[in-house]
């Protein structure tokens, strides 16, 4: 699926997600103080509320927790149907991602299907999207 998607406003706080795809990197926000992760991007730890948070690339593979398939277009160029699934990253405890799953037929998606990031470019923004893994 390749479509004009929404474009993020760029900040301190989540310009290193966004762009961390051009370098095949899926960047989530860490604690350096209690080691907790942070997404959506923040510059305060949701747990410990620590200001010693950063960027770290995790593994960017996970498993499908949930996911609906999409039959309505209600953006000129998209071609439906398409899912939008939301990933439980491994080795991330507690973060989530919504994204779309691409690479496959909707009907061959399932629920704890294992899934790798992949990043779609557009306009110097990295939508970390996800394909089956093996």
């Amino acid at each position: 699926m390749n479509i004009s998607r929404p474009r993020p406003k760029l900040d301190a706080e989540n310009r290193a997600f966004w762009t961390g795809g051009s370098e095949g990197k899926l960047n989530i926000m860490r604690c350096g103080d209690c080691g907790q992760y942070t997404h959506p991007p923040k510059l305060l730890c949701r747990h410990c509320q620590s200001e010693n948070v950063a960027p770290q690339a995790v593994a960017g593979t996970g498993v499908i927790d949930t996911y609906t398939i999409n039959y309505q277009a209600w953006m000129p160029g998209l071609e439906v149907p398409f899912v939008i699934a939301r990933v439980k990253l491994d080795g991330v405890p507690g973060v989530y991602l919504t994204s779309n799953i691409v690479g496959c037929p909707v009907d061959e998606v399932e629920f704890d299907d294992r899934v790798r990031v992949t990043f779609e470019e557009q306009d110097g923004i990295w939508y970390p999207l996800f394909r089956k893994a093996g």
